[in-house]
């Protein structure tokens, strides 16, 4: 049946004069801009969240504009996440703007300022790839878990027995990273990926990072930076290079055939999830499935002896 205006108006006005009991019942309706956000909404949440994600597999969240359907479902949400850092770089106004007239919450900044890396090409930005590393990203699921509490308080119980069996996951994803990646020899830790998604992960693992655009994929690769990096990948006999699930690979295979005209035979080591998880329904379209994927696909790439199925035998990779 067709509600009317009046009558719609009306269930609305009741629903808001509803207990609080009666209310702590309900679900939360929660809209989260990336993957990695909504999977730890969605784990969080448990029975009392709805949890949408706009940006799904292979989507590039630095150049990603909200469409009309975005802007409907993230008005009607109780509460938005986003990362914040700038990584929605052409999200972020309209972010602001809706922060002024509901909750919205950018979970990255709650990482300390002391963690983030900055970039000189990038006047006033920080590096927004927190989420490569667990140990960091443990600080935006604290904040998504705080920001659904401060939702619906009457839920927060379930949201802190939730938050802490999700954190247990991340901690042991940080554990497994530290544990496989050092067993790539020290002299083939070296990560050539299409941009420089892997700062954070370079930085708390001992690899040396070389991303054939900047922290944006809205910067350009010019000819100049490919030949440098080949003159690397020679001189220094680097053999593997990284794909990215929401990157062209165009630039990646300029750099081969680069390196292949001067005679020296680079493979791709395997295709990486840098701005997106796996497909849905997959155990890579999970934030856990995600960076197993990423520290097995390049530790193994790189010379580690690991076992191909990952962290816990669930890598489609090792089936």
């Amino acid at each position: 049946m067709r509600l009317t205006r009046r009558s719609a108006l009306a269930s609305l006005t009741a629903t808001a004069l509803l207990p609080r009991s009666a209310l702590a019942q309900q679900r939360l309706n929660v809209v989260a801009t990336t993957g990695m956000i909504a999977d730890a909404a969605r784990n969080i949440g448990g029975a009392a969240a709805d949890v949408t994600a706009l940006m799904g597999a292979g989507v590039d969240p630095h150049s990603y504009r909200q469409t009309r359907s975005d802007i409907v479902a993230l008005t009607r949400s109780d509460l938005a996440l986003w990362n914040g850092l700038y990584l929605e770089a052409q999200m972020e106004e309209f972010l602001l703007r809706l922060a002024g007239q509901k909750s919205v919450v950018a979970v990255g900044e709650a990482v300390p300022t002391d963690t983030l890396l900055r970039h000189a090409q990038y006047q006033g930005r920080v590096d927004p790839h927190i989420w490569m590393v667990p140990q960091i990203w443990r600080n935006a699921v604290i904040a998504t878990r705080d920001a659904l509490k401060t939702a619906l308080p009457d839920r927060a119980a379930e949201f802190d027995a939730n938050g802490a069996t999700y954190l247990a996951t991340v901690d042991a994803l940080g554990a497994y990273a530290t544990r496989a990646l050092a067993q790539v020899p020290a002299q083939t830790r070296v990560l050539v990926t299409a941009h420089d998604a892997f700062s954070y992960f370079g930085r708390e693992y001992g690899f040396e990072v070389l991303g054939i655009q900047g922290i944006s994929t809205q910067s350009e690769a010019g000819l100049q930076r490919i030949g440098q990096l080949v003159n690397i990948l020679v001189e220094r006999d680097i053999r593997a290079v990284f794909v990215e699930t929401s990157v062209s690979d165009r630039n990646i295979r300029a750099l081969i055939e680069g390196a292949e005209a001067r005679g020296h035979k680079v493979e791709i080591g395997g295709e990486l999830y840098s701005d997106a998880m796996g497909e849905p329904g997959t155990y890579e379209g999970t934030y856990e499935g995600m960076i197993d994927h990423n520290v097995t696909v390049i530790a193994r790439a790189l010379g580690a002896d690991i076992p191909p199925a990952g962290m816990s035998g669930k890598l489609a990779s090792g089936a």
